[in-house]
């Protein structure tokens, strides 16, 4: 079993910036990427950014690319996601993954491998 709790969450103006960490701790296993992904109100859960285990390849939506940056400490177990230029469609719960369907490579997909966790409030004002 794995937990994964997020922090960082909050209230932004546009064009602020937010920083969101996830921290995986339980039965952590080795090779597994790490993510995130968000959903707003009324829409489906959407793919934001994913990270190897390596951190040497990444992934971002298009949405996102250019101003979100995600990176990961190992040593922590730890997943992080720098948010700048935000936008008021940024607006979303931002949920945190990990998944070890593919040995530790990028995924930027829901698998039957992937864990959650409970989600943090990102909203940004116009």
């Amino acid at each position: 079993q794995v937990q994964l709790v997020e922090s960082g969450g909050g209230l932004v103006q546009a064009g602020g910036s937010l920083r969101l960490s996830c921290a995986a701790s339980g039965r952590t296993r080795s090779s597994y990427s790490m993510g995130w992904f968000r959903q707003a109100p009324g829409k489906e859960r959407e793919f934001v950014a994913a990270i190897s285990w390596s951190g040497l390849t990444t992934s971002y939506a298009n949405s996102v690319k250019g101003r979100f940056t995600i990176s990961r400490d190992n040593a922590k177990n730890t997943v992080y996601l720098q948010m700048n230029n935000l936008e008021p469609e940024d607006t979303a719960v931002y949920y945190c993954n990990a998944d070890w369907s593919k040995g530790g490579n990028v995924v930027v997909e829901t698998t039957s491998l992937s864990s959650w966790g409970q989600g943090t409030q990102v909203t940004v004002s116009s």
